[in-house]
C-alpha cells in the first residue's frame, strides 16, 4: 500500500503534471464540465422550460466533441468524458421535452409549421 501511495505522490509531483494542470487540455474540460451539470441539475425542473432547440444544438455539439477528443493527440479523456456526461444528460433533457410536448410526430409538425409562417412573414 505504501508503494502505491508513494508511486501516486510521485506522478502527481512530477513536473509533466503539473505543466499538464497547467495546459489547455486540462482546464478546456474542467471549463466544460458546467454543461452537463447543469443539464443534470434540470433534471427535477418543469420540462415546459426545456428549449428542444438548444437541447438538439447540444446533443450534435457534445456528439462532435466527443470525437474531437478522441482523435485529438494525445486523447483528451478528460474532454470524452465531459462531453459523454453531457451526451447523455442532453438526451434525457430531450425525450422529456418530446414526451411533454405530445410526442415526437407532434413536436416535428409543430416544428414544420412554425418554419413555414416564419417563411410566409418574411415574403410578405
Amino acid at each position: 500500500m505504501a508503494s502505491w501511495a508513494s508511486n501516486l505522490a510521485a506522478k502527481v509531483g512530477s513536473k509533466e503534471f503539473r505543466a499538464y494542470l497547467m495546459s489547455t487540455h486540462f482546464w478546456g474540460p474542467v471549463a466544460n464540465w458546467g454543461i452537463p451539470l447543469s443539464a443534470i441539475a434540470d433534471f427535477s425542473s418543469s420540462p415546459e422550460k426545456i428549449s428542444g432547440k438548444m437541447t438538439t444544438a447540444l446533443t450534435l455539439y457534445s456528439m462532435l466533441f466527443m470525437r474531437f477528443a478522441w482523435m485529438v493527440s494525445p486523447r483528451n479523456y478528460l474532454l470524452f468524458a465531459c462531453h459523454a456526461t453531457n451526451e447523455a444528460a442532453q438526451l434525457v433533457q430531450l425525450y422529456r421535452f418530446v414526451d411533454y410536448n405530445g410526442g415526437l410526430a407532434k413536436v416535428l409538425k409543430g416544428s414544420v409549421q412554425q418554419q413555414i409562417k416564419e417563411i410566409n412573414e418574411k415574403t410578405t
